[in-house]
């Protein structure tokens, strides 16, 4: 393509469907342009009538006899809001003019998807990716169907410890940023690519799969001083084409418990594909951190709900055949709240992931054992997670922590309950698994199991006493949401020393 010469077709005259207005002789050129953009532009011969552009991508051809044809296209070059498809009567000479043009608008239409060049508007296109093997239609629809609205990505900007963070890591590292090419993955509204603007970045790519993106552009334009430098290309990450590698990617790829929704592949995928060889990210490091906790009333809630399902005589059925069922569910639905942090019963430990370096197939899986050591006597009702990630500036570097009892985030804390808890004294060690297994809904499967081990005298001959599992869906979760209510501390409790990220 970037080698094609430009084509020019003299037309007999063109006129537009649904217009009163006459037609006149015109000229249609298809070109491309020195970004690479191609363009196919029928220039009216009237000085009066404006020129039309069309997007090869979105337009279609068709003949509606030998010497006329029909172009539908979604959307014009006029600077107003497309609301409607347009369409445009095309008449030729004669049926050679009609079928060199045909045949031009084929091809240039063809080099562009086969090619992966770039298209009006920033939109750039290669072939099909694997997003569509690994994850089922109507989630991939439903998701981007919620990103694509205001309301959601409102949420998302009004969480000031998340926006507020991801400023301050960008901002306090002008030195990353200045004269820097930048990939924003999943831009949303653009608001981290109008921040590497702000840092000073030579040129930003702001890539972006949802309806959203058009917004993204009406927000970049109303910014002309930092727009000029951003592009928005509307397109999944695993398929859109750049121009030029990028010396830094940013993203807010971050679901609940981290890896929820599995938007870390698609960073990592833009990684492989998009970032120059030592290259920086932000955030380049995430980590989840977990420990076992005991909240009774959370306990006494859940199990609460499904007392509906003991009814013998509702309206004369009896609901108790699906007791075991509805218990079975409700405590299969991880619990996002933000918690007391002095329900944990131990010190939390980590797992750690590198963005710079994990495999997108490692994010599949991820099956990390657990041992802890109990700092009170208590019932251990299950496991609470929460992460954080680094943004490992040259000049700073910036922790955004969901921990509890730190300033509350949209993502709150995450909590597994087990349907059976089990009892630990102080000093007792619990032991365990958290097995999570991605699945095509664009989440995880979570098995947890958790046990406590003899303790005491005799506890080396000792095996494990007490065990307790359970399955969860990741995707599924109770939105409890409720801000940490106080607790009164069991006499043999002590306080946890807050725990900050930077001390881990």
């Amino acid at each position: 393509m970037e080698n094609s010469k430009a084509q020019q077709f003299a037309l007999v005259s063109i006129s537009e469907l649904g217009s009163s207005s006459p037609s006149s002789p015109a000229v249609a050129r298809f070109s491309a342009a020195g970004n690479g953009v191609a363009e196919l532009r029928f220039q009216p011969e009237s000085e009066s009538a404006a020129p039309v552009n069309v997007d090869l991508q979105a337009a279609k051809l068709y003949k509606l006899g030998p010497l006329q044809s029909v172009c539908i296209s979604e959307g014009s070059d006029t600077g107003k809001e497309k609301l409607y498809s347009r369409g445009l009567t095309i008449q030729f000479k004669n049926e050679e003019e009609s079928g060199a043009f045909h045949h031009a608008f084929e091809q240039w239409e063809t080099e562009l998807v086969v090619e992966g060049k770039c298209l009006p508007n920033g939109e750039l296109t290669s072939c099909k990716s694997k997003f569509d093997d690994k994850i089922e239609p109507s989630s991939a629809k439903m998701y981007f169907h919620y990103y694509g609205q205001l309301l959601h990505q409102q949420n998302m900007l009004q969480d000031y410890v998340r926006t507020g963070t991801y400023y301050a890591a960008v901002i306090e590292n002008r030195a990353d940023f200045t004269g820097r090419v930048v990939v924003d993955v999943g831009a949303g509204s653009g608001i981290l690519s109008l921040f590497a603007a702000q840092a000073g970045a030579k040129h930003v790519y702001a890539v972006e799969a949802s309806e959203m993106a058009e917004y993204a552009r009406k927000l970049i334009a109303g910014n002309p001083s930092l727009g000029q430098r951003i592009t928005v290309i509307k397109g999944k990450v695993e398929e859109v084409e750049l121009p030029e590698k990028a010396d830094i990617l940013i993203s807010e790829p971050m679901g609940t418990l981290l890896i929820n929704e599995r938007m870390l592949e698609t960073y990592v995928i833009a990684r492989d594909r998009f970032l120059q060889p030592n290259g920086k990210m932000f955030p380049g490091v995430g980590r989840i951190h977990m420990a076992p906790f005991s909240d009774e009333y959370l306990f006494v809630e859940i199990a609460n709900k499904a007392l509906f399902w003991q009814q013998q005589n509702y309206y004369g059925v009896d609901l108790t055949p699906l007791y075991g069922s509805a218990f079975e569910g409700y405590f299969s639905q991880p619990v996002v709240d933000a918690f007391d942090p002095r329900l944990l019963v131990s010190p939390s430990m980590s797992h750690v992931i590198d963005f710079s370096k994990i495999k997108e197939e490692d994010l599949y899986e991820f099956d990390i054992p657990l041992r802890f050591v109990a700092s009170v006597g208590t019932r251990v009702h299950g496991l609470a997670c929460w992460f954080d990630v680094l943004f490992g500036g040259s000049t700073v570097q910036r922790w955004l922590t969901t921990a509890p009892g730190s300033p509350t985030t949209h993502w709150y804390q995450l909590r597994c309950v087990l349907s059976q808890p089990i009892y630990v004294m102080a000093g007792q060690e619990i032991t365990g698994r958290l097995h999570m297994i991605a699945h095509n809904a664009q989440s995880y499967t979570i098995y947890l199991t958790l046990s406590a081990k003899m303790w005491g005298p005799g506890a080396e001959q000792g095996g494990i006493i007490q065990s307790s599992s359970c399955k969860l869906d990741l995707k599924e979760p109770y939105y409890r949401m409720s801000q940490p209510q106080p607790y009164v501390m069991a006499q043999d409790q002590q306080p946890h020393q807050q725990l900050h990220s930077q001390d881990l």
